[in-house]
């Protein structure tokens, strides 16, 4: 056997395991070209501590307590539900968001399902935190900074939008 075949093997493969690392570090939600392309390095780690809490019910072990207010805006769309770990309250940790967002599901899915994240820091007078390169968005929460990240829902707004139009609560 000659050894073209071979290397033409050992290069193929290479190739395969070259592609399979740059899937697993794919944008998880969308590839939203608004941030720069970077920051999803560091939101991995945030995608990394929070996806085990796609399913709902699994939040509660993590120390994150269930609200069962929806938060929707008339004209901007909708946050959903937060689940909220107070512990993590002013933690600026790419792995430590405050919030779990949650949304009802679709006719696919039933439940809620994870679609963001939220940090939350206390304003105390300082200057908007920054985390991932965004300014902290003041008075969504009155005395908190908050930053959202659409980690697992695509938002038409932005990544790092407070609001997502394609999330809606239900009619009271």
């Amino acid at each position: 056997m000659s050894p073209r075949p071979l290397q033409n093997a050992v290069k193929a493969a290479g190739a395969v395991a070259t592609a399979a690392a740059f899937a697993l570090t794919a944008a998880p939600a969308h590839a939203a070209s608004d941030p720069d392309p970077s920051v999803w390095t560091t939101l991995s780690k945030t995608y990394q501590a929070t996806s085990k809490y796609g399913y709902e019910g699994f939040a509660k072990a993590g120390g994150y307590a269930r609200t069962d207010v929806c938060v929707a805006d008339p004209t901007e769309g909708g946050m959903g539900y937060h689940y909220v770990n107070p512990a993590n309250i002013g933690s600026l940790d790419p792995a430590k968001p405050a919030a779990l967002v949650y949304a009802d599901g679709s006719d696919f899915v039933e439940g809620r399902r994870l679609v963001a994240v939220e940090w939350v820091v206390k304003d105390t007078g300082q200057a908007a935190p920054t985390l991932f390169g965004q300014t902290f968005q003041k008075n969504q929460l009155p005395g908190y900074f908050t930053l959202h990240a659409w980690i697992y829902k695509p938002n038409p707004s932005g990544l790092f939008a407070a609001w997502n139009p394609e999330v809606t609560c239900p009619k009271a």
